[in-house]
């Protein structure tokens, strides 16, 4: 009996891997927990130890990228050797189909079904996308087992098996699924049998030729990898040879892959072609669509509006200047701007509650708390971490969540808790150097604050010209329960505790 060895979950935020290193050759003998290979991730290297005793059977060729769950090798557990030599190439004898599993006797008792639903995975989130199914159809599944993985605008996470049983999928892979809706049914208890698929060929047969191998590495099927190549370069897996193990098309065999020239393609069509490979097309990842979805729906939603002001960064430049280094000396971070902007922005939404507002159907939710969102730029886009209770941390502790938060982001370690209930959103696009934007609410909050960067700019003080520091700020807002007058003067009190960061001390 062949055991599928499959690519086990590494990380809460880890997709894929690459195959490193084979450390047994195809048809080798191995023993239990024996190292076979090792995977590398973005994150770190590890070893795969085998599951049982038994002959090797590789399907995956080093340098191959596979997703969590794909089969990376099989053992046949008892079985003596398996491979012969036929043509010169290397040919499974014997396991070109798997024996199918013994049936289990029936369970006792009634059949029951269980809908397997979307959870509840966020305040802000109404629905997710299936990314990937670890399991197939009529797969038995044991009870915690990571079904599929399921991706927000926000994160992605994995979906367990509720119970065991056979699993039947009800939405497919890149179906959006609302929450609460049906990802799949499992069927527990009863006489439940699925049926064995046929043997392509009579198992007795001593060899089969290459064409012959089992269907799962059978020629002409691309790597998850390769696939991805050939995808871009617009090729036919079928125009390819493969030179992995039965045919299978490795990256290298894609890479190297040269789409065939059209024999009713007039010569006058060359320059056009020459034209066409200087494009490339990438499919959107399910993350990005489902964000796109989210900010259209947003401009739709909401009567968005955006109003501007301009902040003398000199008094908060000066005190930062002044204490930095003793600053970080005592608390162990740097002092930043964005502590003294959130600061403020806490003490203006106390005075301006519609700003720190949400909308309920027909009624508006005040939240007498400020859980401030912070955007942070991460490898898989944009995310938006939240800082709880800001109103009563201190500089250093905000500087603290914002180190902290940034760092997770940066290692795709974020939880879907850390991203999720933020009350008002704080963006800054000053760091990528934007002079002025108008950015768009974080649903469903109702407000948006947009920093941009310093420039020096000539301005009149006490009836002087003289080079100050400026930055423009944006207010993004909602306007059916925030007035012009609460987001113009929102703004304005901004400006007043940053021109005079002494109030955010005296609170006044």
């Amino acid at each position: 009996m062949a055991i599928e060895m499959k690519v086990p979950a590494v990380g809460e935020s880890i997709t894929e891997v690459t195959v490193a290193t084979w450390n047994k050759k195809e048809g080798d003998h191995v023993k239990l927990d024996e190292v076979l290979c090792e995977l590398e991730s973005d994150k770190a290297t590890f070893e795969l130890p085998a599951e049982a005793e038994g002959v090797l059977h590789i399907v995956a060729k080093e340098g191959d990228v596979l997703p969590i769950g794909a089969i990376i090798c099989t053992i046949e557990a008892g079985g003596a050797t398996a491979s012969v030599k036929v043509a010169d190439a290397p040919v499974v004898a014997a396991v070109a189909a798997p024996a199918p599993a013994p049936v289990a006797a029936p369970a006792a008792g009634p059949t029951s079904v269980l809908e397997v639903k979307v959870p509840a995975v966020g305040e802000s989130i109404t629905e997710v996308t299936v990314s990937v199914w670890n399991k197939k159809t009529g797969d038995s599944v044991s009870l915690d087992e990571v079904l599929c993985e399921l991706e927000s605008d926000k994160a992605t996470f994995e979906l367990p098996a509720e119970s065991a049983g056979v699993l039947e999928i009800v939405a497919e892979s890149g179906t959006i699924v609302p929450i609460g809706g049906i990802l799949a049914r499992i069927t527990v208890g009863g006489s439940v049998a699925v049926a064995a698929p046929a043997p392509a060929a009579a198992p007795s047969a001593p060899a089969a030729p290459a064409s012959s191998v089992d269907a799962t590495y059978a020629a002409g099927h691309p790597s998850p990898a390769a696939a991805k190549i050939l995808d871009e370069k617009g090729i036919s897996a079928a125009s390819v040879a493969g030179s992995g193990v039965g045919g299978r098309i490795t990256k290298e065999d894609a890479v190297a892959a040269v789409k065939p020239a059209s024999a009713s393609a007039p010569a006058a069509s060359a320059p056009a072609a020459a034209t066409s490979d200087r494009t490339r097309r990438e499919k959107m990842s399910s993350l990005r669509k489902t964000v796109a979805r989210r900010l259209v729906a947003v401009k739709n939603e909401t009567a968005m509006l955006t109003t501007f002001n301009e902040v003398d960064m000199k008094p908060v430049m000066d005190l930062r200047g002044k204490y930095k280094d003793k600053f970080k000396e005592k608390h162990g971070v740097g002092l930043g701007f964005m502590s003294f902007f959130t600061k403020a922005v806490c003490v203006a939404l106390k005075e301006f509650p519609s700003v720190n507002a949400k909308i309920d159907g027909d009624e508006i939710v005040f939240h007498d708390y400020c859980d401030i969102s912070i955007a942070v730029s991460a490898p898989k886009g944009l995310v938006v971490p939240v800082i709880r209770s800001a109103e009563n941390l201190s500089l250093a502790g905000i500087e603290s969540e914002v180190v902290r938060l940034a760092g997770k982001a940066r290692e795709n370690k974020l939880s879907l808790e850390e991203m999720s209930g933020g009350t008002f959103t704080i963006t800054n696009g000053g760091v990528f150097g934007s002079m002025l934007s108008t950015p768009i609410i974080n649903a469903p909050q109702v407000a948006i604050l947009g920093m941009h960067n310093i420039v020096e700019r000539p301005v009149v003080v006490d009836g002087q010209i003289v080079i100050r520091p400026i930055m423009y700020l944006a207010l993004s807002y909602d306007h059916r329960i925030i007035d012009g007058r609460e987001s113009v003067s929102f703004l304005v009190r901004l400006k007043q505790l940053l021109e005079d960061p002494a109030r955010l001390l005296l609170d006044i």
